[in-house]
């Protein structure tokens, strides 16, 4: 299974090569802004650098495939021009699986979830940065120094060739490449690093049929159960033609290959083709500081920005590497590099209660089996349902029904002092 998954990652990659042989538009070392990572954060960042006339090369190894449920937001499509064919499978509801097996549908009213493959989603995004100007550069970052004139001298390692490294300078560095990041490590400290959990996922292929309770092409199924994840959640996300099933848990020594088996079992996968395997850390929680305050700053996983409880990242990850670009931006045209700082400002002011809200009930809610039981009860409240859902799907908290706030802050509350029962209809 491994020599496949190796297989296929090089043949990702050999099909990028072959999409744009000549990667590189001139030889002249210097850019305005490096971006390494071509992940959504990374590949977004560099797009909208080169719209604006930005010197903006992307460095991504290119063929790694993260693991990844998949799901999009409508807003999403909407404010990065996703188009219709990168959709692989539009979701009409979720279902929730309690410890007990118990579950709550909670179906999408007037609108969908679009599933993308990162596989083709990545290879696309970093396409659409070329075509936009950006230079691509197919290998590694190999470390950085910083030059007596506020530049910076990057190494960087060409893939399959015997070349060394070579020597790349910019003025600003964005750090998109992943949630151990090393230029976030080199720039600042080893120290400064977010918590995360692990994620391991098998896509596989799907089954033809109608839908049925164990699986439906357009249902995406969470499991809240204590044997398939202690702390996090497992996950059954339909992409058309494929499917992520996959676990992620921050218990060391928690088997999420086994886990993974189990949930392959519970939603009649367990025969089903393994295309190809996956897995990496998965960060939590934003970072307190995403530049250096010098002429590097962090987007995507490198930052943290994914969302606690849903484990969410495309979305903020495609508007962190947005908002790095414009402080970038900014930067390059006042000379002022405190102008960084602003990407992290705008990002919590219009998201940081959101994740200081999913951070909590990530905290509550799966401890333990009991109260994970109790969890699942109140999705199926309807006003539950309705809020979560606009919520997501236009990634805002939704002000407009101040009742339905409350109705679920005193329904929430009495779950957790276990005085009330959600309605199972």
């Amino acid at each position: 299974m491994k020599q496949e998954t190796v297989a296929k990652q090089e043949t990702v990659a050999k099909q990028e090569t072959a999409t744009d042989t000549k990667r590189i538009r001139t030889q002249d070392p210097s850019y305005d802004v490096i971006v390494v990572g071509g992940g959504p954060a990374g590949a977004t960042a560099a797009t909208d650098l080169a719209l604006r006339g930005v010197k903006v090369g992307l460095i991504d190894k290119e063929g790694r495939i993260k693991p990844c449920g998949g799901a999009i937001p409508p807003r999403l499509i909407r404010d990065f021009d996703i188009p219709a064919d990168q959709l692989k499978a539009r979701i009409r509801s979720a279902r929730i699986v309690a410890p007990s097996n118990e579950d709550a549908d909670m179906a999408i009213d007037n609108g969908f979830v679009g599933m993308v493959d990162r596989e083709h989603f990545d290879a696309w995004l970093r396409q659409r940065a070329w075509d936009a100007g950006a230079d691509r550069l197919c290998g590694r970052y190999d470390g950085m120094t910083r030059q007596p004139d506020g530049t910076v001298s990057l190494r960087f390692a060409p893939k399959d060739t015997d070349e060394p490294p070579r020597s790349l300078t910019a003025r600003l560095i964005i750090a998109a490449d992943g949630a151990n990041s090393a230029v976030r490590r080199d720039a600042m400290g080893p120290d400064r690093k977010p918590p995360y959990v692990f994620a391991y996922h098998e896509i596989v292929r799907s089954p033809d049929g109608p839908p049925n309770r164990c699986f439906d092409p357009e249902r995406c199924d969470v499991y809240y159960q204590g044997r398939i994840s202690p702390d996090f959640y497992g996950w059954v996300f339909p992409h058309g033609e494929t499917t992520s099933v996959g676990v992620g848990s921050a218990r060391k020594g928690f088997d999420l290959k086994q886990a993974t088996a189990l949930l392959r079992q519970a939603s009649g996968l367990e025969e089903a083709e393994t295309i190809r395997v996956e897995g990496a850390p998965l960060p939590l929680k934003p970072l307190r500081r995403w530049d250096d305050g010098r002429n590097v700053i962090l987007a995507g996983d490198a930052a943290g920005v994914v969302a606690p409880a849903s484990g969410e990242g495309i979305y903020y990850a495609m508007l962190g590497g947005r908002l790095a670009a414009q402080a970038c931006e900014k930067v390059l045209a006042e000379g002022k590099v405190k102008a960084l700082a602003t990407a992290r400002k705008r990002f919590m002011a219009e998201h940081g209660r959101v994740f200081m809200i999913l951070g909590i009930m990530q905290y509550y809610w799966y401890a333990n089996d009991k109260r994970r039981e109790k969890f699942v009860e109140i999705c199926r409240d309807p006003d539950v349902q309705r809020l979560t859902w606009e919520s997501y799907l236009n990634k805002k908290l939704v002000r407009r029904d101040p009742m339905a706030h409350i109705r679920v802050f005193f329904k929430d509350l009495g779950h957790m002092i276990g005085l009330t029962t959600a309605p199972k209809g």
